[in-house]
């Protein structure tokens, strides 16, 4: 039997996450770092990221994973499930918005 060659990477058009999280995700901590009076290149240093990737994050461009939005959460002093609660109630908010079928 003979062994079937891997192919590395996504299939072509493949994203690594859904555009609608990503932007409410984002719309939520840029939200709460300007209610908080916090730069954004301060919000970036104490998450421990680097400025432009937290520009990425809330212009929606990069979904983070669970553990940058823990950090995020630390950073901004509230807990991750604040975090995706406020998240997905943006998400309601704009029902004409593509969602997950999970």
């Amino acid at each position: 039997m003979q062994k079937r060659a891997t192919q590395r990477g996504r299939p072509a058009g493949a994203t690594t996450f859904e555009v609608a999280p990503a932007r409410a995700f984002g719309a939520v901590i840029r939200a709460l770092r300007l209610e908080d009076g916090v730069a954004q290149e301060a919000l970036a240093h104490r998450a421990g990221i680097e400025r432009s990737h937290m520009g990425k994050i809330e212009r929606g461009e990069h979904m983070p994973t669970l553990a940058l939005i823990l950090r995020l959460a630390r950073a901004l002093g509230r807990s991750a499930g604040e975090l995706l609660m406020e998240t997905e109630a943006k998400l309601v908010e704009r029902p004409h918005a593509p969602r997950a079928e999970y």
